[in-house]
């Protein structure tokens, strides 16, 4: 079990993460070993990624469902992220984070889902972050 200090979430601007003090190092040791071990790393970011991006799909704002259709998880080798909107769907940010000027109250769907989900990432993390540590003898 993960010490609970290990894990930081933090929000705002555009923004909300779980920090985990050491990933970086993980992340190093990892890239030394090649690009399976990254490729480890990569799926276990696009999961945790994954569950906010279900999490959150019930709770999007819907008209046409193009919103909706836009949410999408992906991961890379830093972290996962949950992203809405393209080009195409300009009003993604605007219904997220709110527009007073407009009278858009914000619907922070994507925050409220990392939010319901935080002890399940933080319990993915803590059971991959261990079994890659065994798999490619990091300790």
């Amino acid at each position: 079990m993960a010490d609970d200090n290990l894990f930081k979430y933090a929000a705002g601007g555009t923004q909300a993460s779980i920090q985990i003090e050491g990933m970086k190092e993980l992340r190093r040791n990892l890239a030394r070993l090649g690009d399976n071990a990254k490729d480890d790393l990569k799926a276990t970011h696009l999961e945790a990624a994954t569950l906010v991006e279900r999490s959150a799909r019930p709770y999007v704002p819907r008209r046409t469902g193009r919103l909706a259709s836009s949410l999408r998880s992906t991961g890379t080798i830093t972290g996962g992220r949950v992203k809405v909107g393209f080009k195409r769907i300009p009003y993604a940010g605007p219904i997220h984070f709110g527009w007073p000027q407009r009278g858009i109250a914000p619907r922070p769907f994507i925050y409220e889902a990392l939010g319901r989900e935080t002890k399940e990432i933080i319990s993915l993390y803590d059971d991959r972050v261990d079994e890659l540590i065994k798999k490619y003898d990091l300790r």
